[in-house]
């Protein structure tokens, strides 16, 4: 199968999921600047998931970039990642809404680790297409960087049981590890056209 397909609905998908976020900034009651004050939680959850379904939708191009072609269990597990990245919204809101309360804390920290569960898997799939010589399999490697963003959600959502702005601090961490673009598979695609 052609990837193309897969490509454009993960990134009208995505698209929409932005859409959703931004529409939960409601405007303040009044013209003051004082009015902005009570939604900064808002605000910054949306920051910080904005910035979470960038870096994935990055990372998704980046690996698809890499394929030639697709097959129904990528389909699947595109499925899976993209249904995990529609969650972000309802969590994100829950999260600013209630000015960062343990309980929507703990649900995000689930929704980004389901997330990222859901990215590995893709991955494989797609390698599994690609051989393990390939040079997707060669760029993502071990994969460090992904095991460890997730120990960090499991660490960070436990600390939010006790200590929320502990937790926000450690997915921040995780946004920034992933905010600059893994060129991995750029320089292994680049190696391999040159050979």
């Amino acid at each position: 199968m052609k990837k193309s397909r897969l490509e454009a609905f993960s990134d009208g998908v995505i698209a929409i999921i932005i859409t959703i976020m931004v529409l939960e900034l409601k405007v303040p009651p009044n013209h003051e600047l004082q009015a902005l004050i009570p939604l900064f939680p808002v605000f910054l959850s949306y920051v910080l998931s904005f910035v979470y379904i960038g870096i994935y939708w990055n990372n998704h191009h980046h690996m698809l970039y890499a394929v030639e072609h697709i097959n129904g269990k990528v389909l699947w597990a595109n499925l899976n990642l993209l249904f995990w990245l529609s969650l972000v919204p309802f969590v994100t809101a829950w999260m600013g809404e209630s000015h960062f309360a343990k309980w929507p804390i703990v649900m995000y920290g689930a929704v980004l680790l389901m997330c990222s569960i859901a990215y590995s898997i893709l991955a494989t799939a797609l390698i599994k297409i690609t051989g393990p010589h390939s040079a997707l399999a060669l760029a993502m490697g071990k994969d460090w960087k992904g095991k460890i963003s997730t120990l960090i959600y499991i660490v960070a959502m436990v600390i939010s049981l006790f200590w929320p702005w502990g937790s926000l601090a450690l997915y921040g961490a995780v946004a920034v590890i992933w905010f600059i673009p893994d060129p991995r598979i750029e320089h292994k695609i680049a190696a391999e056209s040159h050979k």
